[in-house]
């Protein structure tokens, strides 16, 4: 077996109650890596096409990667897979934290879970060995108070536990996986899949530490990634994600009143800076990691912010605050809190919430159908009562839990103008009226529209360390943020197989990123650990598999290339601000996603069994045949 992993895969039968272990070859391994590249293998090979997301045959796949566990910056992510009930296409989503390093410590490269328990249990991995236990007296309750009971009933407040809050147990389609209480499985409702098989948790404790071919050679990465990332990174550091709230809301790029706007008066309200000098207390990381990216915050008045759930991020902060009118930091941090205790993707929560109070606004929905609540634009306290109901499934909550896209649908009368989704998927925070290679990007993504394997083309609008890095894949001038030409297609599609790779690997785009570490030292560190000699070619290779594989599910699953565009908004101009009069052409953008679908080898976006072949994964191409 190679450096770097365990050489075992754990398979968990829930309907049985039972667990077997796998052991792949090599071979294996270096064609499909760890993450997102296990989590498309594993659902073209395993999941019926057409199952239901929420019934026993869909399986929920816990992945690492050959980095994961290793004691460098930037190595502590696992992801979480399975057929997402908010698209019914390829869901998966990674996360950082410590419970991926703890799972390879603890003897696995991932673990399948499949069937349906017939009452709540969770699993205790512990070195090789695991126990399905009774959890029918955690289910209910929120994340905080499951992982104390855990580690209490387990004797060991060491554990790392992987869980769903109520959100996952009723359901909602786009709960997320939480861990370490500030680390999310976040998107595609990855917790939906796991609360519909009676799953409540996976506690992993382990001692064993991962054989590296090169253990000199590796730490002399680290120590460089230890010494020169955080100077990369010191904004990131000093005040973390939300650092970019400021040139956001200058470019018109923050969404503001569910993306009718790109700015927001207050905007400095609810910046990185505001937030280090009013409510931060304690900055956190990942495993092993010298960033601190992560932020702890506590709230006294007028609501109690537990700072034991973290802090919010840039994604929620732009969420639950602009996309919804709100510029006010404390009731943010405190929705931040409730959508991590009751475990729901706090992205599309947001988007959810802004949909509905725009219907509100414009009369598609009443003070009747909110249960008499004023839900409008600015209303802090609103916001905070549909987070609760949405994850009770309760009242309004009940619809708003479905997503936007089955919401709009049942509301009618134009909400679906208002439902702003990919390919059933809220949209991420990041507006593609500006960034129009993102917006691209957004549409051939195939989770839906992911800001993380995707570009953001104002890293790429000048010279500038991260242009630089993206020499050694032939990319080597600067173009404009709203540039739709073949070479941008050609910047996008290579940063997206990087990025695809790095879910694959699986590390932090922060650290190997924007930390500057760069694609041949990353190469360095693969070979390194594993004792293989991979190159940024087999690399790069390596994201585009996964890519192919998650967009040839898609298609079996019924996707077609139609389902490729943006909401009608983002090809309407804002009515005022700095982006008023700017988005993309329709004809040009749909132009510049087939020159995309050209340059990856797909026509029709279906990939050519050519291109699979090249990929060495030409067993897929009869699943995405027309039936006769």
């Amino acid at each position: 077996m190679s450096h770097g992993y365990n050489g075992r895969i754990l398979r968990v039968n829930l309907s049985r109650g039972r667990w077997t272990t796998e052991e792949p070859a090599d071979s294996f391994y270096r064609r499909y890596f760890g993450g997102e590249c296990f989590v498309g293998y594993f659902l073209l090979k395993e999941v019926p096409a057409g199952a239901d997301p929420l019934g026993p045959e869909n399986k929920l796949i816990f992945a690492a990667g050959p980095l994961t566990g290793v004691p460098v910056g930037g190595c502590g992510r696992h992801s979480v897979g399975g057929k997402s009930p908010l698209t019914g296409g390829f869901g998966e989503a990674e996360a950082g934290g410590y419970w991926g390093a703890e799972l390879k410590m603890a003897g696995f490269d991932a673990i399948i879970v499949e069937g349906k328990a017939e009452e709540p249990v969770y699993l205790f991995v512990r070195d090789g060995q695991v126990e399905v236990r009774d959890a029918r007296h955690l289910w209910g309750l929120k994340t905080l108070e499951c992982e104390q009971a855990i580690r209490g009933e387990l004797g060991d407040s060491g554990i790392k536990v992987a869980q769903i809050g109520p959100a996952g147990e009723n359901q909602v389609r786009f709960a997320c996986i939480s861990n370490d209480l500030d680390a999310f499985a976040g998107r595609t409702g990855m917790g939906a899949v796991m609360g519909s098989k009676n799953l409540k948790a996976i506690a992993c404790r382990g001692c064993r530490r991962l054989s590296l071919a090169e253990p000199e050679a590796v730490k002399e990465i680290g120590r460089w990634i230890r010494d020169n990332v955080p100077v990369a990174t010191q904004a990131l550091q000093e005040f973390g994600t939300s650092r970019v709230i400021p040139g956001l809301n200058q470019a018109g790029g923050l969404p503001t009143r569910n993306f009718q706007l790109g700015y927001l008066d207050g905007a400095d309200k609810i910046s990185g800076q505001t937030m280090k000098d009013t409510i931060l207390v304690k900055k956190r990381s990942c495993f092993a990691c010298p960033v601190h990216c992560k932020r702890e915050v506590k709230v006294d008045e007028p609501y109690a912010v537990d700072p034991r759930y973290g802090g919010p991020e840039y994604e929620t902060i732009a969420a639950i605050g602009s996309n919804c009118g709100l510029d006010n930091l404390e009731i943010i941090a405190k929705g931040n809190e409730l959508t991590a205790a009751y475990g729901v993707d706090s992205i599309s929560c947001g988007g959810v919430i802004g949909f509905a109070m725009e219907c509100f606004e414009r009369g598609l929905l009443t003070r009747r159908d909110t249960g008499g609540l004023d839900l409008r634009f600015g209303n802090g306290p609103a916001m905070l009562h549909m987070i609760e109901q949405i994850s009770r499934r309760e009242g309004l909550g009940a619809l708003l839990a479905e997503g936007v896209a089955r919401a709009a649908r049942e509301i009618g009368a134009g909400a679906e103008e208002l439902a702003l989704h990919v390919k059933g998927m809220e949209m991420a925070m990041h507006e593609p009226r500006w960034k129009q290679g993102l917006g691209v990007g957004y549409v051939v993504s195939p989770t839906g529209p992911d800001h993380v394997h995707n570009m953001h083309d104002s890293n790429f609008a000048k010279q500038g360390p991260l242009l630089q890095e993206m020499k050694v894949l032939g990319i080597t001038e600067p173009l404009p943020v709203d540039d739709l030409s073949p070479a941008k297609i050609r910047l996008l599609m290579a940063n997206n197989m990087w990025i695809h790779f790095l879910n694959s690997a699986v590390c932090c785009f922060f650290v190997m990123f924007y930390g500057l570490v760069g694609l041949e030292r990353l190469s360095r560190l693969v070979n390194a650990v594993t004792g293989w000699e991979t190159s940024v070619s087999e690399l790069m290779q390596v994201g585009e598999r996964a890519a192919n594989l998650a967009q040839c599910f898609n298609l079996r699953e019924g996707f077609t290339s139609a389902d490729d565009t943006l909401p009608q908004r983002f090809f309407t101009p804002q009515a005022s601000g700095p982006l008023q009069g700017v988005a993309p052409d329709a004809d040009t953008f749909h132009k510049a996603v087939a020159t995309y679908y050209e340059m990856m080898g797909w026509p029709q976006g279906v990939p050519s069994a050519g291109k699979l072949g090249e990929l060495g994964i030409e067993w897929v191409a009869p699943l995405i045949q027309p039936k006769p």
